[in-house]
């Protein structure tokens, strides 16, 4: 069995869900049932070039980011991941965040990604990250030199390299804006999202954000795909 080369701790629909459904289709793969979607395009981009464009956020699963992708730390075991996460999400209630809708995100000079985000700020969703980042921060393994090169932490501004190095992720806490990543970083954006808002609407209309539970990825070998290893719903008991 390959052992997991990292874990994240991520927002994700119920995979029953027409938000979850969306999600994977857009970025043609189910990261709960493992599967491969296909057939997915928007009016002037067919299906292949389609995939091309959204080949980076496919490997992580439709998500928004609580606790980045980190190591495992070598004191602690999965287990006593299981039971923190577990423990964390049981003292926590479900909350409605609000409605999405298609925005793009700023990732350098001329490119952007395309991602569903709240309409508005939610405070709950910001407490439950600061949360999340710092009560399971004993689990993250430090960084390697490595990790911090692919970072380019040039590219960042004061705070996020101090936020970088002292939680293992720079668009945390202060920096904190929640998305599920729609696309790779693309010179046409406006143009993919407005497209991609047709569909959303289409067929979700202006869903809200419902959340329920923390979602523990993990992805399968050094290169590989992330995939939804356990729900845990907000509310349950540890035991359950």
């Amino acid at each position: 069995m390959t052992v997991p080369a990292r874990y994240a701790v991520y927002l994700a629909p119920p995979p029953t869900s027409a938000l979850w459904r969306f999600g994977c289709d857009v970025l043609g793969r189910d990261a709960a049932a493992g599967e491969r979607r296909s057939g997915f395009a928007i009016d002037g981009i067919d299906a292949d070039a389609w995939r091309e464009l959204t080949a980076e956020p496919r490997r992580y699963g439709f998500h928004a980011t609580l606790k980045a992708p980190f190591r495992l730390n070598a004191g602690l075991s999965l287990d006593e991941l299981f039971q923190a996460i577990a423990a964390l999400a049981g003292a926590l209630t479900p909350f409605d965040a609000g409605p999405l809708g298609v925005s793009t995100i700023a990732a350098g000079p001329n490119r952007a990604f395309v991602a569903l985000t709240p309409i508005a700020p939610s405070g709950e969703l910001a407490r439950l990250e600061n949360a999340v980042v710092r009560s399971l921060d004993r689990f993250r393994a430090p960084l390697t030199d490595s990790e911090r090169l692919r970072r380019d932490p040039a590219r960042l501004s004061p705070r996020q390299r101090d936020t970088f190095e002292t939680w293992g992720y720079p668009y945390a806490l202060d920096d904190f804006r929640p998305h599920f990543t729609l696309s790779n970083a693309v010179a046409d954006a406006e143009a993919i999202a407005a497209a991609l808002a047709q569909e959303f609407e289409r067929r979700l209309g202006r869903p809200f954000l419902t959340v329920d539970a923390l979602v523990l990825f993990a992805q399968n070998g050094a290169d590989g795909d992330f995939t939804i290893l356990r729900r845990f719903p907000l509310g349950a008991s540890e035991a359950a």
